[in-house]
């Protein structure tokens, strides 16, 4: 396998953190304009199913900042805006691009969108992670063994004192078949591990509560696994799962294992869930909850 430097991982950082600023500075100038939404027929949530003129114009400016270190180390692509073309299983590393996560708060002009960016390895390990927040000019950024940073300070998980457990998460969850019953276990959690409370937060793309998530310890986000093809794909979870392994995090699958981010037959993760959280301990207690409610 192709070892790539500290050095080279500078480099293809350095490269993703602009192709991110540029596509951000593109959704901006549209984010109060009329936009034409389309739907693309795939998934079983809304969220999964709409797409706009500015994600396909953002992936374009990606994939042509991305252009040159993508030829020079010879890595693969999977953007959302276009067809698995599978060099995520030719190529030792390939770029998981989201150009707009969060396209529907996006769409409703509410905060919750980024522009998201990853090298993952074809094994299914996240290398980088850079996510930028175009309305607070937010650039989150990771690579492995390096650390996480938010616009340019070094960022590691800092939990208040006597604060409440906040559950973070999309809205899509307000109509989960399991949402009462979680939220009773969320509070007996927060309870159990000495919290004041719970607070509750859905709003935005996979992207940005993760950063949310981090920036409000303690604090988790969680998908059930479904049957169904639908929510959240590697594209959604590879920039942030850098990002919260490199900040001292927890990020796994809903049973603890590490994310599948390279699932061989689809591109999303609803067959195993998704887990942050912004402590082990907390981590832990949510996997044992998602058991039993599940069974």
């Amino acid at each position: 396998m192709m070892e790539l430097t500290p050095h080279d991982l500078q480099k293809l950082c350095g490269s993703a953190v602009s192709a991110a600023l540029k596509a951000g500075n593109l959704i901006s100038s549209y984010a109060e304009k009329d936009l034409e939404v389309k739907n693309k027929g795939v998934g079983d949530t809304l969220a999964s199913q709409v797409v706009t003129e500015v994600d396909v114009m953002a992936q374009d400016i990606i994939l042509g900042m991305l252009k040159k270190v993508t030829k020079e180390y010879d890595l693969g692509t999977l953007g959302e805006e276009s067809p698995d073309n599978h060099e995520r299983f030719e190529k030792e590393y390939f770029w998981a691009i989201d150009p707009i996560d969060g396209t529907l708060a996006f769409i409703n002009k509410e905060e919750g969108y980024s522009t998201s960016i990853a090298l993952v390895s074809k094994s299914g390990e996240p290398i980088i992670g850079v996510i930028f927040d175009p309305i607070n000019k937010t650039i989150y950024q990771a690579i492995k063994g390096q650390g996480a940073f938010m616009s340019g300070r070094e960022w590691t998980v800092e939990s208040e004192e006597d604060a409440p457990l906040s559950f973070i998460n999309g809205k899509s969850f307000l109509e989960h078949p399991l949402k009462e019953a979680t939220l009773k276990e969320m509070e007996a959690i927060s309870q159990k591990l000495g919290y004041k409370g719970l607070a509750e937060k859905y709003q935005g793309g996979a992207a940005m509560i993760s950063n949310w998530v981090l920036e409000t310890a303690p604090a988790c986000y969680f998908a059930y696994p479904k049957k169904v093809d639908g929510g959240g794909s590697i594209w959604d979870f590879a920039a942030s799962a850098c990002i919260f392994k490199e900040a001292g995090a927890w990020v796994s699958d809903i049973d603890g294992n590490p994310l599948d981010l390279n699932r061989p037959d689809s591109t999303y993760l609803n067959h195993h869930g998704v887990l942050y959280a912004t402590s082990e301990e907390l981590a832990r207690e949510i996997i044992a909850m998602a058991k039993k409610l599940i069974e």
